[in-house]
């Protein structure tokens, strides 16, 4: 049985973009933010991520790791998303937070570093939306 729209949670109706290499933290992301009510959309690189974000003007929030191959790195990425969508919400994910003093001050931005906790990471998400 589907459930009309006008039923589903507020979240059931925002599209976030998960960009992260490795498989295992993106399916575990994915699923944990697909548990939260999300649309989430995948991508293993920034260059993917980018043909997404020029494709789907829907995507409410990115989450990207730093480190990604390829072309774009997440802090290229989120540039090249910036020049089109100055007021996108980012969430950075990182192993290394010491690349990470460039990106602080930005109100639309959030910093997670790794290891961190799938719970955390959707409690952002959800503050990030309602601001």
């Amino acid at each position: 049985m589907s459930v009309p729209e006008s039923n589903l949670p507020e979240t059931a109706r925002i599209r976030v973009l998960l960009v992260e290499d490795e498989f295992l933290i993106r399916l575990t992301l994915a699923e944990a933010l697909a548990d939260a009510g999300y649309e989430v959309v995948e991508a293993e690189t920034g260059d993917a991520a980018l043909a997404v974000l020029e494709a789907d003007p829907s995507i409410r929030l990115l989450l990207t790791d730093i480190q990604l191959p390829g072309a774009l790195d997440g802090l290229r990425l989120v540039a090249r998303a910036r020049a089109g969508r100055p007021s996108l919400p980012v969430i950075y994910m990182t192993g290394r937070p010491d690349t990470m003093t460039s990106t602080r001050g930005n109100p639309c931005d959030a910093f997670i570093a790794k290891p961190y906790l799938p719970s955390e990471v959707t409690a952002t998400v959800r503050r990030l939306i309602a601001a």
